[in-house]
């Protein structure tokens, strides 16, 4: 084995004095520039950087968007309807609840999804009052201005989310107050249509075609989304996939509603059953004279929109806003179509008008804002002031005929109110005798149609058979001739003439003009 190496030499001291006492050691802690790894705080947050800009975004424009869509509705509060539209739909959902069938039982133009809307709202908070109805108004104009907030951010920003979404909320009230301020068909289309076009831009297809098949079911018109829809489709990689999607998704909706109705009833009542009532011949000067002044009035209306708009059209810089102006050229023909251009219809032009003047907005220096938002809230203003001020002759004529039609039956009691004012049914909480609950679709009137081409050889193909049938199996306890000198007065129309002429006999009092027959055989 080897020999382990001897211990090392101890290394001699230093020379010096001798040492004395041993010092307590001093611990000394370095100092340094940097802190150590364990030292280095957690980064945070800068307060004018939020986590999440958009959720950040979004809390403070909904509030803001809720509450601005709250003060241009308050007066769709202040009378108990707006318009015969309303008093329709009101009807309807009673009928409808107590067992009626759609487009069998209960019929109209229309898709059934608002009358579906009506029943719901109805069941859950009473058949009543309209205020339900309205709240989802409401609830339906600030989605459309979120959606509407939501296309501009994603195209221009944020400065013009905010600008779409203030703009679209203060000119929303210029027309006349009963086509603004109801809780009609067009109010309800329009989320449906700012969603297939936000919905179109994200390139979420399936759920573009659902909300186009929605606005189509709350209203025929409401499918000229469509167009630019397809247009956008069109400028995507993958066009066969997208428009299998697309087409999927309009049509389920659409199925399954047939289901739930009666495909014949729906096709014919929402399609085919209305020629005579989409045409102005008889009544040309009427219509013309009521497309200038809702023409106007939306003119008046979205004034504050009409620089930027300008300013839009002039630029002959390359833009990609086809799908915008498509979509106020398809809205455009949506009001077109049937000839009768009631202020209501011009609401599905606000939407596209919105979103080009913001547009314009955009591309304008930054100064111009302002002086928009401000004219476009006086004019809000104005508009406003004429809902709550303005009187309301019809509907005082309604209640006033329904309290006298209260007075003269028994809850239970059916009658039969021949105008063009359905809400009386509503009124006097009276059921009606008849499923054709005006006198438009007996005479092609509706639209206040004046011409020659009004009377029982205009009417709905089938239905003075059908009203022969109701009133011979079921006499109404009351007949209210409320046509006040109209062209479908009873006396120009040879069948109801004469069952009055058998059956019943007039009361010598009126109420505003309008005669009330009672039976002469109880």
């Amino acid at each position: 084995m080897l020999a382990e190496p001897p211990p090392p030499a101890a290394l001699p001291a230093p020379a010096g004095p001798e040492p004395g006492p041993p010092a307590t050691p001093r611990v000394t802690t370095p100092v340094t520039d940097r802190p150590g790894p364990a030292a280095v705080p957690r980064p945070r947050a800068r307060a004018d950087r939020p986590a999440n800009p958009a959720a950040a975004y979004w809390r403070r424009l909904l509030p803001a968007l809720a509450l601005l869509a709250l003060v241009t509705r308050l007066p769709s509060f202040r009378h108990p309807l707006w318009s015969p539209d309303e008093g329709y739909l009101a009807v309807q959902a009673r009928m409808l609840a107590a067992g009626g069938v759609l487009y069998d039982t209960v019929v109209d133009r229309k898709p059934p999804l608002l009358p579906w809307l009506y029943e719901a709202t109805f069941a859950l908070l009473g058949d009543s009052t309209l205020s339900g109805v309205r709240a989802l108004a409401v609830l339906a104009h600030l989605v459309t201005a979120a959606l509407l907030a939501a296309t501009a951010r994603h195209r221009w920003g944020d400065r013009a989310g905010r600008t779409a979404g203030v703009l679209y909320l203060l000119v929303s009230v210029g027309l006349n107050p009963e086509d603004t301020q109801a809780a009609t068909f067009e109010v309800f289309i329009l989320p449906f249509t700012a969603a297939a076009m936000w919905c179109a831009g994200k390139a979420r297809w399936g759920a573009a075609g659902l909300a186009v098949a929605g606005a189509l079911l709350t209203k025929q018109t409401g499918g000229a989304v469509l167009l630019p829809v397809l247009w956008l489709l069109g400028r995507t990689p993958r066009a066969p996939l997208s428009l299998a999607r697309l087409a999927a998704g309009l049509a389920l909706p659409l199925l399954a509603t047939a289901l739930l109705t009666t495909p014949s009833g729906l096709l014919f009542w929402t399609v085919t059953g209305s020629g005579s009532y989409a045409t102005p011949t008889g009544s040309e000067l009427h219509v013309l004279l009521r497309a200038l002044a809702n023409t106007a009035l939306l003119g008046l209306g979205c004034a504050a929109l009409l620089p930027p708009l300008l300013h839009l059209a002039r630029r002959t810089a390359p833009r990609g806003d086809g799908d915008l102006w498509l979509w106020l050229a398809s809205s455009a023909v949506a009001v077109l179509t049937g000839f009768h251009f009631f202020g209501h219809y011009f609401l599905q032009l606000l939407p596209p008008l919105v979103l080009l003047a913001t547009e314009g907005l955009h591309l304008l220096p930054r100064d111009r804002l302002p002086p928009t938002l401000t004219a476009a809230a006086c004019t809000c203003v104005v508009f406003l002031l004429w809902g709550v001020l303005a009187p309301r002759p019809e509907l005082a004529h309604a209640q006033r005929l329904a309290d006298a039609v209260r007075a003269r039956t028994a809850p239970t009691d059916r009658v039969l109110v021949w105008g063009i004012h359905p809400e009386t049914y509503w009124f006097a909480d009276r059921a009606p005798a008849s499923r054709y609950l005006t006198a438009g679709l007996l005479t092609n009137y509706s639209g206040g149609r004046d011409g020659p081409r009004v009377g029982e050889a205009y009417a709905v193909a089938g239905t003075w058979a059908v009203l022969g049938a109701e009133l011979r199996d079921r006499p109404p306890a009351l007949i209210v001739d409320d046509s006040r000198g109209k062209p479908f007065a009873p006396d120009r129309l040879p069948t109801l003439r004469r069952f009055l002429a058998h059956r019943y006999e007039p009361l010598p009092d009126t109420v505003d003009g309008a005669v009330i027959y009672v039976r002469t055989d109880p």
